[in-house]
């Protein structure tokens, strides 16, 4: 099994619903996202890649577009966990790529969210 990633950054705010008054989460707030995108395939392509990482750009256009510099609450109707993010971003990304294994998001350097199916 072959297996490319590839990480993409975006800055962003948010607030979690169904919380405590005083949980930090509850209050808005923002980060400095990552999220990484994991493609595996048992065979390569004629040019000898999974995908090319060129291709990838796409998911950077559609962060700068939908999510960078953006109130996140404002944008989506779910809950805007880390988790639920990630899961969002791999049914994206698996519509355009069937490849896709896995997507991970990072809220803070030490923390991360992974989905795949």
């Amino acid at each position: 099994m072959y297996t490319i990633a590839k990480q993409f950054s975006f800055s962003a705010a948010h607030h979690l619903d169904g919380l405590a008054p005083d949980h930090p989460c509850a209050r808005q707030h923002g980060h400095n996202y990552v999220v990484e995108i994991v493609l595996a395939s048992r065979q390569l392509n004629d040019v000898g890649f999974v995908v090319d990482y060129g291709d990838l750009r796409l998911l950077a256009n559609h962060l700068d577009a939908k999510f960078d510099h953006q109130d996140l609450n404002e944008v989506f109707s779910f809950q805007l966990s880390a988790e639920n993010l990630a899961r969002y971003l791999f049914e994206w990304c698996a519509q355009r790529w069937p490849q896709t294994l896995e997507v991970r998001v990072s809220e803070t350097p030490k923390t991360w969210a992974s989905y795949s199916p």
